[in-house]
Formats: structure tokens, C-alpha cells, sequence
């Protein structure tokens, strides 16, 4: 039998800030990161550097709301 969750006590301002600050960092990075590779990997073709570049930040994105959401609410904002 589960017993009932209580509720965790809220987490500092300064906590949430800190995770909101390090998500849109690496957010940034994200962004960045995958235009580089989508450029470096498409060879020329810009339809297929779009489509890497995309995939890697949804990716990128996605990881990093699943992973800070719980502590800041994942506002981030590049």
C-alpha cells in the first residue's frame, strides 16, 4: 500500500534562482552548440542544418526542463 506524498517544503529564492540561471546558461550553450554543428555537419545543404540545429536544442531543451522544472519551474529565458 503507497503511502500518501507530502507535499515538499518550497525551495529557497535563492535555489530557484540559481537553476533558473544555470538552465538558461546551458540553454544558450544549446542553442549555440547545435547551430555550430548543424552548420558543420550539413556540408551546405541548409535544410538539413535547420533540421540538425532543431532537433538538438528541442533535445537540449527538453533534458533541461525535465531536469530543473521540479526546482525552478523551468522559465528560462535566453
Amino acid at each position: 500500500m503507497a503511502t500518501p506524498s507530502r507535499p515538499s517544503a518550497p525551495l529557497s529564492l535563492g535555489k530557484r534562482a540559481a537553476a533558473e540561471g544555470a538552465g538558461t546558461a546551458f540553454l544558450l550553450a544549446t542553442v549555440v552548440g547545435s547551430g555550430i554543428m548543424g552548420v558543420r555537419l550539413s556540408e551546405g545543404n541548409m535544410a538539413l542544418a535547420l533540421l540538425a540545429n532543431s532537433l538538438a536544442t528541442g533535445a537540449g531543451l527538453t533534458a533541461l526542463i525535465m531536469g530543473l522544472g521540479s526546482i525552478s519551474g523551468a522559465h528560462f529565458n535566453p
